[in-house]
């Protein structure tokens, strides 16, 4: 691949994973007016009493273009553990099988955090090994 040019739709591109944050109108204003609310529960009695100071979007952001700006520039990326792409399951909206085969396909599987139906309230990390476990013995007919 190395020296040729990838035609567009070219299925060894990365694929654009595009979110959209912040895309509709409302969803600025609506980031600032939480973080003005957290700022009331947080200087709220007993709160006020315990809490140090303030790290993001910091003391000094009191303007709506100011804590707009920081939430701007945190809300570009996630930090969080997506999954559920290749839902697991025996639904129309399945993926894959209780086995992890995809659905009308033949000698593929899908062992990895997308096949969890929905994200579980804790790391990811553990889930999928056991996902992967699960599918080696699986495969392994044990």
């Amino acid at each position: 691949m190395l020296g040729r040019e990838r035609a567009l739709g070219d299925p060894l591109d990365q694929p654009l994973i595009d979110p959209a944050y912040l895309s509709a109108p409302s969803d600025l204003p609506q980031f600032v007016a939480g973080i003005r609310m957290l700022r009331e529960v947080f200087h709220a009695k007993p709160l006020d009493d315990i809490l140090g100071r303030e790290l993001g979007p910091g003391g000094e952001a009191r303007s709506d273009a100011e804590i707009g700006a920081y939430v701007r520039d945190r809300a570009s990326g996630t930090i969080f553990h997506p999954v559920g792409t290749c839902k697991m399951g025996t639904d129309e909206m399945a993926v894959v099988d209780p086995t992890l085969r995809v659905h009308g396909l033949d000698g593929l599987r899908v062992v990895d955090a997308s096949i969890m139906p929905t994200l579980i309230g804790g790391n990811t990390n553990a889930p999928t090994i056991m996902i992967a476990e699960k599918a080696a013995a699986m495969m392994l007919g044990a």
